[in-house]
């Protein structure tokens, strides 16, 4: 049974439609990620499913059961949802201690003080037990948010770009943390995020919103290697496009022709190559218009036929000023218009 099945899901703001036909199912997924920039829907996908608000049309179940469709909204303290925000939401009046007994309250004192340790304990902060939200660096309040969610014993958590407001170094660390704990309790999560590497990093499905509607729902391999269009493929990462039509079962470029099987012969369509795909050598095709240093990889800006394409290539890579180009076929992808 899916532990969260959403089918034909709408929400509309004024007549416009912040999602529009959203079906998802997480079966098996550990981490459901939502991935889509500002706008996309996903903030609204995750308020749906907590029931902070209602659906206009299809509907959501949880175990199952249905928690909201166009007739039905069970209120969010029913639903044993836990969230985690970005800026944590912990009660500043109350000690991390008691921000995790908070919801504890079915227990007698001296066991929801017990289960509250325990939990703090889990996230290595028992020492900070007794300490205030405004005492806790940012990094051991998401901990101590994650340890009061994870205590009441969810069926599922809802993460809303939990680490966004922290660090490179500590969002990275916070996040296997996190990841880490939520597999050792075995508590499925959908986690929201615009950050591509981290939607990669955190998910086990991957779902990709754009304008409120679903474009692809795959594990996160399958939607980077078989995108299944072109939003789909540039919400993964830097991308190169060029328009043009079918000749000869591919789609010629000004640095290469990439392969369409099973696309009819003048048709128009797009081809998308990822930066990673494209490999250059000292030659002539193309003019090598700038180098930088780009983390792990160098940034090369290619320009042919006065198309200007990016590419991200091994870094100090002895080339010219003029460079032949190969494409490859595992990042080149071709989309009928």
């Amino acid at each position: 049974m899916s532990v969260l099945e959403l089918s034909q899901v709408s929400r509309f703001y004024d007549g416009a439609a912040a999602l529009d036909s959203v079906s998802l199912r997480a079966q098996d997924a550990g981490v459901l990620a939502l991935l889509g920039p500002s706008g996309s829907g996903k903030s609204t996908l995750l308020r749906l499913i907590a029931g902070l608000e209602p659906l206009d049309a299809g509907e959501i179940r949880l175990g199952g059961e249905i928690v909201s469709s166009a007739t039905r909204l069970l209120a969010p303290e029913q639903r044993r949802i836990g969230m985690v925000f970005q800026d944590h939401a912990l009660f500043p009046h109350m000690s991390a201690g008691g921000n995790v007994a908070f919801g504890l309250n079915r227990l007698g004192r001296a066991a929801r003080d017990a289960a509250a340790r325990a939990w703090l304990d889990r996230v290595g902060l028992s020492a900070r037990i007794d300490a205030y939200p405004h005492e806790l660096s940012g990094g051991e309040a998401q901990r101590v948010a994650l340890a009061r969610t994870l205590a009441t014993q969810p069926r599922i958590v809802l993460l809303d770009e939990p680490f966004s407001g922290l660090d490179q170094v500590l969002r990275a660390e916070l996040r296997e943390f996190t990841l880490t704990t939520l597999a050792e309790t075995g508590t499925k999560a959908v986690f929201v995020t615009h950050d591509s590497s981290e939607a990669l990093t955190v998910a086990d499905l991957l779902a990709i919103l754009k304008n409120g509607r679903l474009l692809q729902a795959a594990v996160p391999r399958e939607a980077y290697d078989r995108p299944a269009s072109a939003a789909a493929a540039a919400a993964l990462g830097p991308v190169n496009t060029f328009a043009g039509r079918i000749e000869g079962g591919a789609l010629a470029t000004p640095f290469g022709a990439i392969s369409a099987p099973g696309l009819a012969e003048g048709a128009s369509a797009s081809a998308v190559v990822r930066a990673e795909a494209i490999t250059l050598r000292p030659g002539e095709l193309a003019k090598l218009r700038s180098l930088r240093p780009h983390g792990p990889h160098d940034l090369a800006i290619i320009e042919a036929a006065g198309t200007v394409w990016q590419a991200l290539i091994p870094p100090r890579s002895a080339l010219g000023d003029r460079v032949d180009v190969t494409l490859q076929a595992s990042g080149a992808f071709v989309f009928s218009d």
